[in-house]
């Protein structure tokens, strides 16, 4: 096992009140830990992570070093969604061929132990800059053009590992990904039935995704969910440390990984849903516009993107899907926290800026 990395670096996690965390049973917890060798220190209190909508992330330690305890929302979720099995598939193989990948060390998927299976990775201490926090940016526009390009290279290290070196060779399903992927998330909207408006614009747009087509590219590993606050950084240089939640990834076509990101990438003059979002600080002055980024990674990768929109329309539509998810999930009581009660509204509005994307209205 590596020794942790970054000991005695500046670390600015910030940790949820306890009144405000998702409570966990520290004495289950703690003899099933005992039982694999992992003997959870009683001094040190079990604190919940403050960021993050989806996955639910503490900080202990155990076996004499500190670990993050990860584990999905409760409540029905959808299928294939924070699937702990394959991040632990992931994470325990990706930290030798990419350092930026932290190692899982334990899956549990015993729910009788704290009622969802969960999984022990290794901590990296750091800052995670949570949506569009804009504080490390505003008036620095040179911070901001230096962030925006270490989001992209830091993708692009990403798509070139050699995922056979390190076992993740028939990770995922790679031969029709596009397609499946198309199938997929209109199936999750159609099950979700959205009434009015925000259905009729997920039959559209849809519909639209059904009839395109897109190049054929060797597969890559995917992220499938690359943004900001899905990496660790250093507080004072804002250098990557870690990228973390890696339950959705699988191999298939990097333009769908690129487009992923940008659709959490807001530029000034996007309507009101994408500022609403708030997933990343890019409206700031110095960050790259989204065009750029695409141009940026094609230079780097030698990449024909003439198909980009497809791309960035189905990862539009997923978001906007995501979403919707989410949204359902707390009008059930499965999520808390008021950042979910107006999802929906966030999504119509995501959906009808996708639509005139995809007419070419609008950029």
């Amino acid at each position: 096992m590596p020794a942790p990395l970054h000991t005695g670096s500046p670390d600015a996690h910030v940790f949820r009140a306890a009144g405000d965390s998702v409570p966990i049973d520290t004495g289950r917890l703690g003899a099933y830990l005992a039982g694999v060798g992992l003997q959870l220190e009683p001094t040190e209190p079990i604190r919940q992570f403050g960021t993050g909508l989806a996955n639910i992330n503490y900080r202990l330690t155990a076996g004499g070093r500190r670990l993050v305890l990860r584990r999905p929302p409760d409540g029905d979720l959808p299928p294939g969604a924070h699937d702990m099995a394959r991040e632990y598939r992931i994470l325990t193989r990706l930290w030798k061929a990419l350092p930026l990948a932290p190692e899982c060390v334990h899956l549990c998927d015993d729910k009788s132990v704290i009622g969802v299976p969960f999984q022990l990775i290794e901590y990296r201490p750091g800052l995670v800059i949570k949506g569009d926090d804009r504080s490390h940016f505003s008036g620095k526009p040179e911070v901001a053009a230096r962030t925006g390009q270490m989001l992209i290279e830091t993708l692009v290290s990403i798509h070139r590992v050699d995922v056979a070196s390190v076992g993740l060779e028939t990770l995922g399903k790679p031969e029709g990904f596009v397609a499946r992927g198309i199938k997929g998330w209109r199936g999750r909207a159609d099950r979700l039935a959205p009434p009015g408006e925000t259905g009729q614009l997920c039959r559209e747009v849809g519909d639209w995704l059904g009839v395109q087509s897109t190049r054929e590219r060797p597969p890559v590993l995917l992220h499938s969910d690359f943004k900001l606050d899905n990496l660790i950084v250093d507080p004072e240089t804002l250098q990557p440390r870690a990228i973390v939640d890696w339950d959705m990834g699988t191999r298939g076509d990097p333009l769908f990984d690129l487009a992923t990101m940008l659709s959490y990438w807001t530029e000034p003059r996007d309507p009101a849903a994408m500022h609403d979002l708030k997933q990343m600080p890019t409206v700031v002055a110095g960050f790259p516009s989204r065009n750029e980024i695409v141009a940026e990674y094609a230079k780097l990768t030698g990449s024909d993107v003439s198909d980009y929109l497809v791309f960035r329309v189905l990862a539009n539509y997923k978001l906007a899907v995501v979403l919707l998810q989410l949204h359902a999930l707390w009008a059930r009581g499965a999520a808390k926290g008021d950042d979910y009660a107006h999802l929906d509204t966030i999504a119509t509005g995501l959906l009808e800026f996708t639509h005139g994307v995809m007419l070419g209205r609008t950029n």
